[in-house]
């Protein structure tokens, strides 16, 4: 397990691309949405949670949201988030889910921008890990983070 979690920091290096995907296996159904003032999930910036920790040494104090079911985590690599970035970085964000025992599968995220109708979809080869997730427009996404037997969900804002 170690290795695995070494594996996945030295991955974020390389960050693959998102790619589409095709029809994916049952989830668990949605934890619901915590009442939230304005959009955005909160972004912490203060040690990743313990279980989300493994493969980072020293402080993991680090920008990062939480699901809000509490399944995931999303590490801002590219922290702000940023439509269309000038700067020729990347959205990097690393996912950490919370039981590592999934099975095989990709990370399916659904984004909505709030008040329109438009909808992005991204996937993650191989499931929750490093990511690049650039979306279309600044705004703030609803997104639905769907893996092999799990749902979790939270909102982004891009800028």
């Amino acid at each position: 397990m170690r290795y695995r979690r070494i594996a996945l920091v030295m991955a974020v290096t390389l960050l693959a691309g998102c790619t589409a995907t095709t029809a994916h296996p049952a989830a668990s159904a949605p934890q619901p949405r915590a009442a939230r003032s304005g959009c955005g999930s909160p972004i912490d910036r203060g040690p990743l949670p313990d279980w989300a920790s493994g493969g980072f040494s020293g402080d993991t104090s680090m920008a990062h949201v939480m699901g809000d079911g509490g399944a995931i985590v999303g590490v801002l690599f590219g922290d702000p988030l940023v439509a269309h970035r000038a700067d020729g970085k990347a959205n990097k964000i690393l996912w950490v889910a919370k039981d590592g025992a999934a099975g095989p599968g990709d990370l399916v995220i659904d984004a909505s921008l709030d008040g329109s109708g438009e909808t992005a979809r991204r996937s993650v080869e191989g499931g929750p890990g490093p990511s690049i997730v650039d979306l279309p427009r600044a705004g703030c996404w609803r997104l639905t983070l769907t893996w092999p037997g799990h749902t979790d969900t939270m909102d982004l804002t891009y800028g």
